[in-house]
């Protein structure tokens, strides 16, 4: 969508309130000049091809939850964030049921992307991808919104497909891949889905990656068990998450490669990782900069997930870290992230307030997955094995 488009469509109203999520900010427009070298993707590389008057450019990321976009202007050889919006709309609140998407979440989500086109025609954004995940791929009427809102906002919406949505999370996250390990595993928990990326990087061998997602999700699984379930119930969560993995042939492959793979770094891009480091790290107030990056120990999780199921649901909404808005989604969260961990053992796992968008924004300026594995590693490609 071109700038001018974005103009015509979208006219800025006087007073309009034009930010995130109010319980839990997006943190990059705060953050933004910092100088925290966790702020950024390391290593993005400017696209030589890239006419400089077409800056900045933007990446929407609509998912079963949450409406996020970030804008970005490029920065000698990387890109650097100038703001972000976050939006809890639900877009798939139902379609777990139904298989579709509701007037209500349409309504909503379609009103948080007005605000996104006003936000990019403010800045000037020229060159921008915007992209739904699940909730779009499973609903039987996705067609339809997709109609709707490239008419009420001008911006052309891109359903991805599991394996595009997973690679370019990984490409958002990869420089937070620590190559004393052996091998690496995302685990990117969203609404509907959570996507999984499994790479080992071998020294003068094409680095192999296994890429599967699973149709489990923090609203899909609330949906289902409850958003304060019983131990029975959350045991009943969990092993939903491990009938996902023993019904996917690529996840047994990924089983068999993690066995013989040696030391395991996890790096865990979603709300409810990012919001579990959080609480482990006993913030006040949740802040990027200090969660993006950070390394939880093997038993972190185990810990923080015993502390945040005694919480009644009233003092998980009252959490700054959480707010009223996931309150009633963690502990679906904190299930799939508990059971996974289960499943593939962790020597560790690292943070990451990053992902999907950033991947985005690499690829508008040039870069993709194998040339960043190339750099982070010195592998020479990506050969998939799923």
């Amino acid at each position: 969508m071109c700038q001018n488009e974005l103009k015509r469509a979208c006219v800025d109203r006087k007073g309009a309130r034009e930010s995130g999520c109010p319980e839990r900010s997006d943190g990059y427009a705060r953050n933004m000049n910092n100088n925290q070298p966790s702020s950024l993707p390391v290593g993005v590389l400017r696209n030589p091809r890239l006419d400089a008057t077409l800056q900045p450019i933007a990446a929407i990321d609509l998912g079963t939850n949450n409406c996020r976009l970030l804008v970005a202007r490029i920065d000698g050889d990387r890109f650097e964030v100038v703001d972000g919006f976050s939006r809890i709309v639900r877009l798939g609140e139902g379609v777990e049921r139904t298989g579709r998407l509701s007037e209500a979440a349409m309504h909503r989500t379609i009103q948080a992307l007005r605000i996104c086109a006003r936000m990019m025609a403010r800045h000037g954004v020229s060159q921008a991808r915007c992209v739904a995940t699940e909730a779009c791929r499973r609903a039987s009427n996705a067609d339809t919104f997709v109609s709707r809102v490239r008419l009420a906002t001008g911006l052309d919406l891109e359903v991805l497909d599991h394996h595009e949505e997973a690679r370019l999370g990984l490409l958002g996250c990869v420089g937070l891949s620590d190559p004393s390990f052996d091998q690496f595993l995302m685990m990117d928990v969203g609404g509907g889905s959570t996507e999984l990326v499994w790479f080992r990087p071998e020294p003068d061998r094409a680095l192999e990656l296994i890429v599967l997602s699973l149709p489990v999700g923090v609203v899909t699984m609330a949906e289902r068990f409850g958003s304060d379930p019983d131990d029975a119930h959350y045991l009943a969560m969990q092993a939903a998450v491990w009938t996902a993995l023993d019904t996917d042939p690529a996840a047994r492959d990924l089983a068999a490669a993690v066995r013989a793979g040696g030391s395991l770094q996890g790096i865990g891009t979603s709300g409810t990782v990012t919001t579990l480091a959080a609480l482990h790290m006993k913030l006040a107030r949740y802040e990027r900069n200090l969660v993006d990056g950070v390394w939880l120990p093997p038993t972190a999780l185990d810990e923080v997930a015993r502390e945040l199921r005694a919480r009644t649901p009233a003092e998980r909404a009252g959490e700054p870290c959480i707010g009223p808005g996931r309150a009633d989604l963690v502990i679906a969260g904190t299930a799939i992230v508990q059971a996974l961990s289960a499943r593939f053992p962790f020597a560790a796992l690292r943070v990451a307030d990053r992902g999907l968008r950033e991947g985005i924004l690499a690829t508008l300026i040039g870069d993709g997955l194998e040339a960043a594995l190339e750099r982070q590693f010195g592998a020479r490609g990506a050969r998939p094995m799923a």
